[in-house]
């Protein structure tokens, strides 16, 4: 798997499972019906953000991204923060951690004293498994937080590593 640089051209391979999760409502804050306008504006990220692509090596297909950038402004612009998608079709196959790696390796490379995650959904324990196995811990859950399109409302995680 290679991890490279976003580029205008990958939209068109990230777009369909970006919407794919986020319609689904499970696991993002994002509106469940964003458009592919709205989304790539909020995916494909400018710096100081950087937002990349895990790649199969041999097929060239993409099989997720993530965007990272500052977490806050500021006298706070020292914490990251990061989002990640991995398309479905592509689950349990390690594009999740290589990409939280890389995140969590290219933080440490641009100087952020630690990484937050202002909101993963209780419910994704997946998710939450993969960053607790990456070092981040649970700082706060806020009851309710998150409306699941069939679980009801569940907490919505804070989570933090120090880099």
């Amino acid at each position: 798997m290679l991890i490279r640089e976003a580029t205008e051209a990958d939209w068109a391979a990230i777009w369909p499972f970006l919407h794919t999760v986020v319609a689904a409502g499970e696991t993002y804050t994002y509106p469940r019906d964003l458009g592919p306008e709205q989304a790539r504006a909020m995916w494909m990220l400018e710096p100081p953000g950087r937002t990349v692509v895990a790649v199969d090596e041999a097929t060239g297909a993409v099989l997720g991204s993530a965007k990272m950038n500052p977490n806050h402004m500021g006298g706070a612009a020292h914490i990251a923060s990061a989002s990640f998608m991995v398309d479905p079709a592509r689950s349990g196959q390690g594009t999740g951690r290589a990409l939280g790696e890389y995140v969590l390796a290219w933080a440490r490379a641009e100087g952020y004293r630690a990484m937050q995650f202002n909101a993963v959904v209780e419910s994704n324990t997946r998710a939450v498994a993969l960053w607790k196995s990456l070092g981040f811990e649970v700082l706060a859950t806020l009851p309710e937080g998150f409306l699941h399109p069939t679980l009801g409302y569940v907490g919505l995680h804070i989570m933090y590593r120090r880099l």
